[in-house]
């Protein structure tokens, strides 16, 4: 080890950069020699241990794959990548992600580079290279949250959206899926995948075990339902099972059948005969969206399939569904997932439900009012038997 000072305290030779004096440097070999530290392994750059780290994450999903791609396209533009592990400090984190926001980067992507970066120097301090995780430390409070929340609508906004698409000559092919996206909740990828096989319109029962999923290369893959408690059986009200009805009926069967990982029976399918994707009905819906705002004055806010999803959650949390049940047909592993992220009550809600409440006690007091008079009728009566 070399240093220009031997203690803290000397003064720097003119013309020489500042460094870590002899003694100081003598006290970190002591640090890492007593904690059995890998000197070593400081060395590397943050690209080094992110690629490191990757390279230990095994059976991955497309999806999953696709975002640590981006991770690494994104921090290998920036000269963090190229700093030395060991000179990261939990200051040095911080405004790094920091720089990432002010250049104009959103919360979400802010949140999935992290989401790389905090394991992989948790790895670094599991293999003894580290002392500490300078990612370590909340998010929350570091950078703001500018992401746009995706709102469930109204009831009496899903109502008008529905009648405009019966209504109209263009979109009224797609109402039965709308229909159902709003009155099942479920994914849009979980749809995509439904198959023939999927839809018992006898026992009315819709099966969810799978989605579809469409790779950035184009290719076509079945995966599982996001969480184990997303494989459910949904059972099917009279209108969505005739939503279903109509779909398969209207339905053309193809020359060959395209089997993807080994389902077939896709219920709807592109000009090329391939199943349609998660990205058709998105286009779908901005186009439905568009045109109703162009024709009414009344503007409707933004709906995506997802939106039907929340929709439906908070519908039917605010109808007195009990949250378990709730639960189990969003497929949700979390209760708290199914009560915090997808039920949004506002004012409108609080107002009504508060009128609810107050109904219920003047019923209670008128009750206990019409109680005591047949109580004070009973007494009179009593006592003038007793005369």
């Amino acid at each position: 080890m070399y240093s220009w000072k031997l203690e803290p305290t000397d003064k720097l030779p003119a013309g020489k950069r500042p460094c870590l004096s002899l003694r100081e440097l003598e006290k970190k070999i002591g640090y890492d020699l007593e904690h059995r530290m890998d000197p070593t392994q400081k060395k590397m750059s943050v690209m080094e241990l992110v690629e490191k780290y990757l390279s230990t994450k095994t059976g991955m999903r497309p999806n999953t794959m696709t975002n640590y791609k981006f991770v690494k396209n994104l921090l290998e533009k920036e000269d963090f990548s190229g700093w030395k592990i060991g000179d990261v400090k939990t200051s040095d984190a911080k405004l790094f992600l920091i720089k990432l926001q002010n250049d104009g980067k959103g919360h979400s992507t802010i949140k999935t580079v992290r989401g790389v970066l905090r394991p992989a120097f948790q790895m670094a301090v599991d293999d003894d290279a580290l002392n500490k995780n300078p990612f370590g430390f909340a998010l929350a409070g570091v950078v703001v949250n500018d992401s746009v929340t995706r709102e469930a609508i109204t009831k009496k906004q899903m109502n008008k959206f529905l009648k405009f698409i019966h209504d109209d000559n263009c979109y009224c092919k797609y109402y039965d899926v709308v229909y159902i996206l709003f009155h099942t909740g479920i994914r849009i990828s979980e749809f995509c995948g439904l198959t023939i096989r999927d839809v018992d319109l006898k026992n009315r029962i819709l099966n969810i075990d799978h989605q579809l999923q469409r790779t950035s290369d184009m290719k076509y893959v079945i995966e599982k339902t996001k969480t184990n408690a997303g494989t459910r059986k949904l059972p099917m009200n009279d209108d969505v099972t005739e939503c279903f009805r109509r779909i398969l009926k209207a339905r053309e069967a193809p020359e060959v059948e395209k089997i993807i990982d080994g389902h077939s029976g896709f219920l709807f399918l592109d000009d090329n005969g391939m199943p349609e994707v998660a990205m058709h009905w998105e286009h779908r819906f901005n186009h439905m969206v568009h045109r109703y705002n162009e024709i009414f004055r009344e503007q409707m806010p933004n709906i995506t399939p997802h939106v039907c999803r929340h929709t439906y959650c908070s519908l039917q949390a605010k109808a007195g569904m009990y949250p378990k049940t709730l639960q189990y047909l969003m497929g949700h592993s979390d209760i708290s997932v199914t009560m915090n992220t997808y039920t949004h009550l506002g004012l409108e809600d609080a107002v009504e439900e508060m009128s609810r409440m107050q109904d219920v006690e003047n019923a209670r007091k008128e009750q206990e009012k019409l109680n005591g008079k047949t109580d004070e009728v009973k007494i009179s009566k009593n006592q003038f038997r007793a005369g």
